[in-house]
């Protein structure tokens, strides 16, 4: 039952119990649907040979093409991942789903190792707006990654 101020009443293991979503979670959700559009972009445009399109264009040898395309799916894996996990929260403020079944079968998003690997080689002439979603998509995935532990804490 949604209550004036956004709060919401879940029944938790037979009693009440009332959260708060707060701004925080909010604004996490955006910068994800944010850094996905910008990647899908990024991708679309290196694809097409657009502007900013170093490996596509050639100007990268051959290992660090295949280097941008690594980075570029974990960059999406990470995205992903975030957003699979903020959508669960979702459900479990909106009493779709347990806290327990958010996280039950997934494992812990620290213990995911393509998403938590930062050093992948010399990132030298690679396109600045991919070394951008890199570091931004990092920095959004050990957050959410945080989150994850503490939820997974309070669980046991």
């Amino acid at each position: 039952m949604d209550l004036p101020g956004r709060h919401a009443i879940h029944l938790t293991k037979g009693r009440d119990v009332t959260s708060t979503p707060t701004a925080f979670f909010h604004k996490t959700y955006d910068e994800t649907m944010v850094l996905l559009v910008e990647m899908r972009d990024y991708v679309a445009r290196r694809e097409n040979g657009g502007m900013g399109s170093e490996a596509a264009s050639g100007r990268l040898d051959p290992v660090d093409r295949m280097q941008v395309c690594c980075e570029s799916m974990r960059v999406t894996a990470r995205l992903t991942h975030v957003m699979a996990w903020l959508l669960a929260q979702k459900a479990v403020y909106a009493g779709e789903i347990e806290q327990e079944e958010a996280v039950g079968h997934d494992e812990p998003l620290a213990t995911v190792a393509v998403c938590m690997e930062t050093e992948n080689g010399d990132h030298t002439g690679f396109p600045r707006q991919l070394l951008q979603l890199m570091d931004r998509s990092y920095r959004l995935y050990v957050r959410v990654a945080r989150l994850d532990e503490m939820v997974r804490r309070r669980l046991n």
